[in-house]
């Protein structure tokens, strides 16, 4: 992912989630009076969005990957990924959260990219989209879980964290990943890091507007994101020789 998509979408989420904090109420489960601010609340429906179009593309690869490598990484990527998902569904229930139950216009344009491309494209897309898409959760999970004040979020960081990294390890593992091409890391200035740690949610207060549409435009910022990196590297890609087409059908 380049620097300024990364860039481009950390500022999004981060905008986002200055929203919730102004519009969040005060939330009570297992934490008793603690409550849930901005970050915790992109971190959980974000941990469930990602779900949604992560578990489909690793079933994707299992069934069309053209390397053997690529269809083990994606049934193991589609098999933990189920079971941090079932973490997450159980926390924002715990939480008394509503979480969305289908993926954006982007994870689905995502999708699609996926289920067009065929042969080796596929197996290079497949690694870059959803290394791209870990590796801009991954810091997020960090800030969330140095801060937060709620136990089940902390703990529900620890597992996410441990997962992430392993779905990283997985997509390495197929040995395309390209590190040459890979752009440096997109460090923002110390005020704008903490940003989602330092979040802070008013109790008492009611939403001006749907938290529901606040958390999809969050995450509409990472998605957008991966879709811009999948472009982009696909753009790159050869192209495929209709000879080389032909002779495998």
């Amino acid at each position: 992912m380049s620097s300024l998509v990364r860039r481009a979408a950390a500022v999004a989420v981060a905008a986002i989630a200055a929203l919730l904090v102004s519009s969040a109420p005060a939330q009570a489960g297992a934490d008793g009076p603690a409550l849930l601010n901005a970050a915790d609340m992109t971190l959980l429906v974000g941990l469930h969005q990602a779900a949604l179009w992560e578990i489909p593309a690793g079933q994707l690869a299992a069934q069309k990957g053209t390397a053997p490598k690529v269809r083990q990484a994606g049934q193991k990527i589609a098999d933990e990924h189920g079971r941090l998902d079932q973490q997450t569904t159980a926390a924002g229930k715990q939480l008394g959260v509503t979480l969305p139950v289908t993926a954006t216009a982007q994870q689905q344009e995502a999708l699609g990219r996926l289920q067009t491309a065929d042969g080796s494209q596929f197996d290079q897309l497949f690694v870059a989209s959803l290394r791209d898409a870990y590796g801009f959760l991954y810091p997020i999970i960090g800030e969330v879980r140095s801060a937060t004040r709620s136990a089940v979020i902390r703990h529900l960081a620890d597992q996410a964290n441990v997962a992430v990294l392993d779905y990283l390890d997985i997509l390495e593992s197929t040995g395309l990943v390209r590190y040459q091409k890979l752009a440096p890391a997109a460090i923002p200035p110390a005020q704008d890091l903490s940003t989602l740690g330092m979040a802070q949610a008013d109790a008492g207060m009611s939403p001006p507007i749907s938290p529901t549409v606040l958390w999809l435009l969050a995450l509409g910022g990472s998605a957008v994101a991966v879709i811009a990196a999948m472009r982009i590297r696909r753009r790159r890609l050869p192209a495929v020789d209709p000879r080389t087409a032909a002779g495998r059908s």
